[in-house]
């Protein structure tokens, strides 16, 4: 499905809210524009965007943290226009320490492998995220935990280790399986704890957690092996592997805290049957694999594309407009009061 297609319904419900919101009874007093939400966008490179099919830089003067113009937080604030005010503070490459207690000391910009690194670097640390926060925040989005679990680490140490293995053995699994609880365990110790600091920054905001998407598809076999699109030399196996074992309970764990914070977790992975980077890759995929072009090379190192990012787009959407109508008929009973 394009992005175009994705934004059609969310589209509509906006301009529907602007007519019914500005639209004034006969001999009524025009009521006023609704308050834009204070929304900061917390989060990892599949909240930054940083890869080029999620879109060109969207800061004029970069600093290293590559967020980009079709990922997600900048689709809603185009979609969405004066309903949000977004601080975007998310990077590419940040972990859940790097959301809410350290900086991050190494900020790699937009990577143009084999050709080097990105051109407008070296770029100095990037604060701790949760600075952007401050207690007049209504809305907190935060999309993190992969880096932490080391999700990249894992797939492309499959990578290299597909390259010596038989098509239909699991080397990864059999190097990663014996330490996955412990990962998992220090990813959710950190996320309460990132949670716990969030609420401190901003009491009075609502917070939003961000899944990963469906990256790997259902059965490894869909994948073609070898193919640079999608997920190289990683098997089957491996690739059947890394879902069920890897990215299913990394989001369990992120649904779990999120829960016991009283929070709202946006699930990408639940919409994107059907969309993962082996399912019509170039057209339905959600995600892009290791390239997103071969000629020329383009690397997307396996990230979501624009049409993933407006998913995720709509997903938020819809938390904001039911926020943005709460926030506005709690000011008109107090002015009323």
């Amino acid at each position: 499905m394009a992005a175009a297609a994705v934004r059609t319904l969310v589209l509509g419900s906006v301009i529907a809210l602007a007519a019914g919101a500005t639209t004034p009874a006969a001999n009524a007093t025009p009521p006023e524009p609704p308050r834009a939400v204070q929304w900061v966008a917390l989060g990892d490179s599949y909240t930054a965007g940083v890869i080029q099919a999620a879109g060109d830089l969207a800061e004029p003067a970069p600093d290293g943290c590559a967020r980009t113009t079709d990922s997600y937080p900048e689709q809603i604030r185009r979609h969405l226009g004066p309903l949000v005010e977004l601080r975007n503070a998310s990077c590419g490459a940040a972990t859940i320490a790097n959301v809410h207690r350290e900086q991050q000391e190494v900020v790699l910009g937009r990577p143009m492998p084999p050709d080097g690194l990105d051109p407008d670097g070296p770029f100095a640390p990037a604060p701790p995220q949760i600075q952007a926060l401050s207690q007049d925040t209504d809305l907190v989005t935060v999309g993190a935990g992969g880096n932490t679990l080391g999700f990249a680490e894992i797939l492309f140490r499959c990578v290299e280790l597909g390259k010596r293995s038989w098509v239909w053995s699991s080397p990864c699994a059999a190097e990663f399986d014996a330490d996955l609880d412990d990962r998992l365990a220090a990813v959710r110790a950190d996320y309460d704890e990132m949670l716990d600091a969030i609420h401190a920054a901003s009491p009075n905001a609502e917070v939003l957690t961000v899944g990963y998407p469906r990256v790997l598809p259902d059965s490894g076999w869909s994948c073609f092996f070898n193919n640079l699109l999608q997920f190289g030399s990683i098997t089957p196996g491996d690739l059947t592997w890394a879902r069920t074992q890897v990215l299913e309970p990394l989001n369990e764990v992120l649904r779990q805290v999120t829960a016991e914070h009283d929070d709202t977790f946006i699930d990408p992975y639940a919409v994107g049957t059907g969309h993962s980077v082996c399912d019509g890759t170039g057209t339905q995929n959600w995600v892009d694999g290791i390239l997103s072009t071969v000629i020329p090379p383009t690397f997307a190192l396996v990230h979501p594309n624009a049409r993933g990012h407006a998913a995720t787009a709509a997903l938020i959407e819809d938390r904001i407009l039911f926020h943005t109508n709460n926030t506005n008929n709690t000011n008109k009973a107090r002015k009323n009061d």
